[in-house]
């Protein structure tokens, strides 16, 4: 038996001696250190993410939360640290996913931010082009939603995004080739109606 087996023993019984509970204290202090800097590290490139999946400022917020709730909660299953970033965005797109198949997203941004963004000398074909591409992507489902962020806003390899989400590449590929038709679809639509 190896040395850290017994004192996971008799913590369980609450055997513990003081000098094991100082070392269990300071063990779970550099634990919270280590995990405090991987979110601090991550958490704008997880909010971002989070934003592109669910199109929601609040959803991803959230959604962020809950993924960093969660990981906190698993980290001690995570077998390979190298492995981090994998398992973390599998834990996001399942919080993002979530959020989705519930139905409480509703949209919250201001159209002042995204007139602010465009160009002056045509800001408001500008505006109109990025509200089109905004209705388009929430007539896409949760797993095309996923997929197309994963594969063109973050410019994954399918293969990457087949990990991430947890499904065959076959599956990732048609989810991306409907999720684009879909978008062309919407989008044309919504060009009919401009002219």
């Amino acid at each position: 038996m190896f040395r850290g087996a017994g004192t996971s023993i008799r913590a369980k019984e609450g055997r513990l001696s003081d000098g094991e509970r100082v070392i269990a204290a300071d063990a779970e202090a550099a634990r919270a250190v280590a995990f405090e800097r991987l979110v601090e590290d991550r958490l704008d490139a997880t909010y971002r993410l989070a934003r592109l999946i669910l199109r929601d400022a609040q959803e991803a917020e959230d959604a962020t939360h809950d993924a960093f709730v969660q990981a906190w909660r698993e980290h001690g299953r995570l077998r390979d640290p190298d492995r981090f970033d994998a398992w973390f965005g599998r834990i996001l797109v399942n919080a993002c996913r979530d959020r989705l198949r519930r139905g409480s997203h509703r949209r919250h941004d201001d159209l002042d931010r995204a007139a602010s963004a465009a160009a002056p000398h045509d800001a408001n074909r500008q505006v109109d082009e990025r509200d089109a591409l905004e209705r388009a992507f929430r007539t896409l489902n949760a797993d095309q939603r996923i997929a197309v962020v994963l594969r063109y806003y973050r410019d994954l390899p399918v293969e990457q995004v087949a990990r991430t989400v947890g499904a065959p590449i076959g599956t990732v590929r048609s989810r991306l080739n409907y999720g684009l038709k879909e978008l062309r679809r919407a989008l044309e639509s919504a060009n009919q109606g401009m002219d």
